[in-house]
């Protein structure tokens, strides 16, 4: 047991011992390692500070180099700016030389320029006397002062000057009346040549083709009662003749004639024709022509490139599509006229916008029914009164057919606008005027007795067709009625041949079975 201790002690022993060797070994490393670390240290040190040096030498013969260099090129300036200074010194005592010889010019012309007027001075005295005498002389042979012979001299002078001014102004307004005549067919030709426009001349009847012959019983009706209902609603004549597949719709009025055909139409391609029918189908054919009334307005404003207009003066724009004068459609006038003042305003610098607008809307009065009281013109300035256009295209319009004095240039190529959409070739036709104007007279003569309902002519005026209220004229009433309708016309109206009144009373009864 002791061994076993002893040989473990000795164990122990020997591992501290070796221990202690291995510690002593390394520190001894440490040492030489710290050792040459310092060497190193050192070493690096040094090549520092020898860098540092050679460092510090290149930079201090950089500054000199830089240093030599900006005295060179300070010392090269300076000699520049001097002999510039010189240059300049130079040439200013070269023109203190000139002045000086210039001065010494100028006093020697002075004195002889005094000598001059001095000589002159005594010549005007010498001049004066001499001219004293001869007035005194021309007073003594002629017995008038110099004063007398003043206001001679300038009333005479006065009366050639206003004899010359007269002969002159007259020889001016001569050439300028020849100028400004001409410069107004070059722009009226201008304007003209611009704006090409077709004419055709309204026709008062239109067609409607059939599909077969048996169509035109079937439109007749049983007695004529389906004819004569279409007749009756639309105020228009149904021509049935032998013309094959075809009727002809006669009328004056455009609206009406448009009505019965596309009422016509209608009823031909439903098939179903009787007087119900026909009722229902008139009432479509009116809706329809309302439709395309307004869209004639609408477009003939984009056509006229005027906008801002209200819808309703757009509306009645549009009616004048079924509106003529003297055979010209009433709305291609006003688009036309429209283009023309628009053109000969541009050209001449004017207010275009207004041109246009005015000549657009200058027969808007047109539009209005007949029975509605006042000329076209009056009707026309109401109504853009109404609507609060500008107070410079109401007065065109109330101008254009000089119920007032035009005073705007707009104003006056409106007029002539006008004038020469009504004056082109086959524009416009008088009898055609004169045809419907005659119809439209016989209408309201027939419509202004107590009890009438609605009139029509029809048959190019050789008939009235007369609707009575059967509540307020009884049928011994209508013969005294178209008894005096017929004196009226003969009294107001020239006609050839004679007019048919034919006076209607129609009585319905009217119920529902629920």
């Amino acid at each position: 047991m002791e061994k076993v201790l002893c040989f473990v002690l000795g164990g122990i022993a020997l591992l501290a011992i070796v221990a202690l060797v291995v510690i002593l070994i390394q520190m001894k490393q440490g040492k030489e390692r710290l050792g040459s670390a310092k060497a190193e240290a050192k070493k690096v040190m040094e090549d520092g500070i020898k860098a540092a040096e050679a460092k510090k030498k290149e930079i201090l013969l950089e500054a000199k180099e830089d240093t030599l260099r900006l005295r060179n090129e300070t010392e090269r300036e300076l000699k520049e700016r001097r002999a510039e200074v010189a240059r300049q010194e130079r040439r200013i005592a070269q023109k203190e030389e000139n002045l000086d010889r210039k001065s010494e010019s100028l006093e020697k012309k002075s004195e002889v320029l005094d000598e001059k007027i001095k000589a002159n001075e005594d010549l005007n005295e010498q001049i004066q006397e001499v001219l004293a005498g001869h007035l005194k002389k021309l007073e003594e042979i002629s017995n008038y002062t110099s004063e007398e012979a003043k206001a001679e001299l300038l009333i005479r002078v006065e009366q050639d000057a206003r004899h010359d001014m007269a002969q002159k102004l007259d020889e001016l307004e001569a050439e300028f009346k020849e100028e400004a005549d001409a410069k107004a067919r070059n722009l009226l030709s201008l304007a003209i040549q611009r704006c090409a426009a077709d004419h055709v001349t309204e026709s008062t009847i239109s067609v409607v083709t059939l599909p077969s012959e048996e169509m035109k019983g079937r439109i007749i009706g049983r007695e004529g009662r389906n004819i004569q209902k279409l007749e009756t609603l639309t105020g228009v004549e149904l021509i049935i003749d032998d013309t094959p597949e075809a009727i002809t719709v006669s009328g004056f009025d455009p609206v009406r004639r448009e009505t019965a055909r596309l009422a016509l139409e209608k009823l031909i391609a439903d098939g179903r024709i009787h007087p119900a029918r026909i009722e229902e189908m008139v009432e479509k054919a009116k809706k329809e022509v309302e439709a395309v009334i307004k869209q004639a307005g609408e477009r003939a404003t984009y056509e006229v490139n005027v906008h801002g207009i209200h819808p309703d003066l757009v509306k009645m724009m549009g009616r004048l599509r079924y509106r003529t004068s003297y055979g010209q459609n009433v709305l291609q006038h006003s688009v036309e006229v429209s283009w023309l003042a628009g053109m000969m305003a541009d050209e001449l610098g004017a207010n275009g916008a207004v041109a246009r607008r005015a000549g657009f809307l200058h027969d808007i009065g047109k539009a209005f029914p007949q029975d509605v009281e006042g000329s076209h013109v009056e009707l026309g300035v109401n109504l853009l009164k109404k609507y609060k256009e500008s107070p410079e295209v109401i007065h065109a319009v109330e101008a254009h057919h000089n119920d007032v004095e035009p005073h705007t240039i707009e104003a006056i190529l409106v007029q002539a606008a006008d004038a020469v959409s009504a004056a082109r070739p086959g524009a416009r036709r008088e009898d055609m005027e004169n045809y419907i104007k005659r119809l439209q007279k016989l209408e309201e003569i027939a419509e202004d007795f107590k009890g009438v309902e609605k009139a029509y002519a029809i048959q190019a005026g050789r008939e009235i067709r007369v609707m009575v209220k059967p509540e307020l004229v009884s049928d011994d009433d209508m013969k005294l009625i178209a008894r005096e309708m017929a004196k009226k016309i003969e009294d107001e109206v020239k006609y050839p041949g004679q007019i048919k009144l034919n006076l209607i009373r129609e009585t319905r009864a009217v119920d529902y079975a629920k």
